[in-house]
């Protein structure tokens, strides 16, 4: 069964002592299975971020910890910072991200919520999904007067905490725990040390955008309507919390924004819009800075967006559209922004083991070449396919890019999107051949002293052998689709490399004949006669419809040397 899994952001009240970040974090770091993802701290916030991720139970117990750790080494009432808060763990949200519900989540972050307050007597309010009441959802509802405004609203019955006592606590204040989406958090830079000016933008953008006023719309009287409430005009974006404030540690201001949903406004559109908003009223966006992590969707989304407006072919590598996205949003202007240590998925994927498309090319070949039988034809044919791939889309971008061309490149851009795909996928079945080729060596090493071992070791050799025949002829289905590509390439793509095109189609033929020699040989040892007949039916006429169209292709490309 698939693990759940739960990311937990707590954000605590201190951004300048190390020694007491470094605390907490250690608490985090003594439960096992939870993997602590980032740490960012910021001194003029006087605030730190942390991010970790752990299966539910692991997670909150982590939180817990920390939060314990927290309220005995931060002091409030000594606490200054640009950022509201009101407790030393100020907020403490969960999110789902795999295999697990916002319904479950709601419920591990009450469970956090009533062991904190019953455990540490810290008053406690459940905001986001997690709220007892609508009018607890907003976070700055909840945190409105911050930790100064704690003891008249604790003596108000209103605002009595959803766990713990209803005392202020002097040292620890109160602390917001909620479960909700991923949220961004994300600051845009501004060429100004205005807060004035920054809150300008910051309104016009905002969802809730800004009061609507009479005459002058600083200070003219506030316009209300048939009701008395008073009227607002909204921002531009939809889902996005914003504020101006200046950075003394930068020595400019910025737009502090919350993107709450992604949906309704990416990440490239906030920027955009604070772009516009700056411009108008005189001002130039100098960069921007992301807070914590980042999926990897959104990334890639807003790469692909500027690539699109500069009229660039989208079927480039990841971390070319990761480059043009951290470049057009100026996110290394404040300092290094590493894709590796920003980006959620690719923390996750630091455990992975991919030890085969990792390597350098010398490597590789010696790896293939030493006594050990894997990596073998399996993965060289999947490496070979994805080669071709790679050397299709390599025309698809030359031919995006061609002068003269501008017209088509769209066009070339699906190919080269397509190719980019074909290319990922065949790297990814690199190592996965050898790990299907381990298993099977793996279930051969299983005892047999009784009958009941013999049985789970037959199974078992015969479920990896199954699956070592897979692999290959998914090898052999992805690499078919290489003929496509090229052909279009050879045909329709920039004449100056019509032999790139050629060269992929001998890569995609090869590695289908290749595939199939590993599934006839893995087939072989399979039990189930009928599926051995599918596997071998299929992967013969693959093999002739390849030997057909890399005629064809290779035909073109002679009639245009």
């Amino acid at each position: 069964m698939a693990k759940q899994l739960i990311e937990c952001v707590p954000n605590f009240s201190e951004g300048c002592d190390m020694e007491i970040i470094r605390q907490i974090t250690d608490e985090i770091e003594t439960v096992e299975g939870v993997k602590l993802l980032d740490v960012d701290p910021g001194k003029a916030t006087n605030r730190t971020v942390v991010t970790f991720v752990g299966e539910p139970a692991d997670v909150i117990e982590a939180a817990f910890r920390a939060i314990k750790k927290a309220s005995e080494i931060i002091d409030m009432s000594q606490h200054k910072g640009e950022h509201p808060r009101m407790g030393a763990t100020d907020v403490c949200p969960l999110i789902p991200i795999s295999n697990i519900t916002m319904e479950e989540t709601v419920k591990w972050a009450h469970k956090l919520g009533e062991n904190v307050g019953q455990h540490l007597n810290i008053p406690i309010y459940m905001y986001e999904s997690a709220a007892t009441s609508t009018e607890r959802r907003n976070l700055a509802t909840v945190r409105a007067g911050e930790y100064e405004g704690l003891p008249e609203k604790l003596s108000n019955p209103v605002w009595k905490p959803d766990y713990g006592p209803a005392q202020f606590n002097p040292q620890s204040g109160a602390t917001a725990i909620g479960a909700r989406d991923f949220l961004i958090a994300y600051n845009v830079n501004l060429n100004t040390t205005s807060v004035r000016r920054a809150n300008s933008v910051a309104f016009d953008i905002r969802e809730k955008g800004r009061l609507k006023r009479k005459g002058d719309p600083i200070v003219g009287e506030v316009v209300k309507d048939k009701k008395g409430n008073p009227e607002r005009i909204p921002g531009t974006c939809k889902s996005v919390k914003a504020i101006g404030w200046f950075i003394e540690e930068y020595g400019v201001a910025q737009i502090s924004m919350n993107l709450t949903n992604i949906k309704d406004t990416p990440l490239h559109k906030a920027f955009e819009e604070c772009n516009k908003s700056a411009t108008n009223r005189g001002l130039r966006v100098t960069g921007s800075e992301l807070v914590g992590l980042v999926p990897l969707k959104v990334m890639l989304e807003t790469g692909r967006y500027f690539l699109k407006k500069q009229k660039r072919s989208l079927g480039v590598s990841e971390s070319k559209i990761i480059k043009i996205a951290v470049k057009s949003l100026g996110l290394d202007e404040l300092g290094p922004f590493d894709p590796q240590k920003k980006i959620i998925e690719y923390q996750l994927r630091a455990q992975e083991n991919r030890p085969l498309v990792q390597m350098d090319l010398v490597s590789f070949a010696d790896e293939t070449a030493s006594e050990s039988p894997a990596p073998g034809g399996g993965s060289i044919s999947a490496y070979m396919g994805a080669l071709g791939a790679a050397l299709g889309g390599m025309v698809a971008n030359l031919s995006a890019h061609k002068r003269g061309w501008d017209s088509r490149w769209e066009e070339f851009s699906v190919w080269a999107e397509k190719a980019q795909a074909l290319k990922d996928e065949l790297l990814h079945l690199v190592d996965e051949d050898t790990y299907s080729f381990n298993q099977v060596l793996a279930a051969f090493r299983l005892p047999k002293g009784t009958e009941e071992e013999k049985s789970a070791r037959k199974k078992a050799i015969q479920s990896a052998t199954q699956y070592a025949t897979e692999v290959p002829f998914n090898v052999m289905e992805v690499s078919y689709d290489i003929f496509e590509l090229c052909h279009a390439m050879a045909e329709t793509g920039n004449p100056n490399s019509v032999t790139d095109a050629g060269v992929g189609a001998l890569c995609a033929r090869a590695a289908i004949h290749g595939a199939f020699l590993n599934v006839k040989i893995n087939a072989a040892g399979l039990d189930d006669k009928s599926l051995v007949k599918d596997f071998l039916s299929k992967g013969g006429k693959l093999t002739k419809s390849a030997d057909k169209l890399e005629k064809e292709i290779m035909k073109i490309v002679e009639t245009k040397i």
